[in-house]
């Protein structure tokens, strides 16, 4: 099956993250009362560390027992301060990403790239790395409907970029949660990439087909020989 369309997750996969997810992790927590020394503070990152790549909302709201009210507070400050990290320039892209991105999209292979974060946080990340015209679409949950693991961001960018074949999706992601987005969403190649969160046995338990390096590896596995 020819591959026409790539979904890429954002930090993690394609930009490198450095840590800002638990540093904002630590000011989200933290304007709803829980400090670093608090006893419930090292589960909750355990459990942050888990749900790398999932909607930062439904995170809060399982950290904060679905108190909707906390759970909206920790996630418009957690986005203030990945934002306010991004902006004072702690985000590099992955070396070799926007390459490969490029080297796809000249082959023929429309990329998407999909990522848990608020859209204004996703823009901001995008400007910061100069790459608004990169890639053909980037989404959020929110545009999407729900967050990975559910296969929303896939199909959505599917419908949005014209693909015809679920079949003809790659979907690549550092977490298990791109995993089971990418396989819920019937796609062909589902890569890891060891850029980010999980580990190699990790994303191999959930499911990936392929795991790699890095991104900067995928065109040389979506491309086909005779078009390199």
């Amino acid at each position: 099956m020819t591959i026409t369309l790539a979904v890429l997750d954002m930090a993690g996969t394609t930009v490198l993250d450095g840590g800002l997810v638990e540093r904002a992790f630590t000011a989200a927590v933290g304007a709803v009362g829980v400090a670093p020394d608090a006893p419930a503070y090292p589960g909750m990152l355990d459990y942050v560390r888990a749900t790398m790549g999932e909607s930062k909302i439904t995170v809060f709201r399982a950290l904060l027992d679905n108190d909707e009210d906390r759970a909206q507070t920790a996630n418009q400050a957690f986005e203030q301060a990945y934002a306010d990290l991004v902006d004072a320039g702690h985000c590099d892209p992955v070396p070799g990403a926007a390459e490969a991105i490029t080297r796809l999209r000249d082959n023929g292979i429309k990329v998407a790239l999909g990522t848990g974060f608020a859209a204004p946080t996703r823009d901001r990340l995008l400007a910061g790395l100069g790459w608004e015209n990169l890639v053909d679409l980037s989404l959020t949950p929110a545009e999407a409907g729900r967050g990975r693991p559910y296969p929303d961001l896939v199909l959505t960018a599917v419908l949005r970029l014209g693909i015809t074949d679920v079949r003809q999706v790659a979907v690549v992601g550092d977490t298990t949660a791109d995993v089971h987005s990418g396989l819920r969403a019937g796609a062909t190649v589902v890569a890891g990439v060891l850029t980010g969160a999980h580990d190699r046995a990790a994303l191999t338990a959930a499911g990936a087909t392929h795991v790699l390096d890095s991104v900067r590896e995928l065109p040389d596995l979506l491309i086909k020989p005779e078009s390199r």
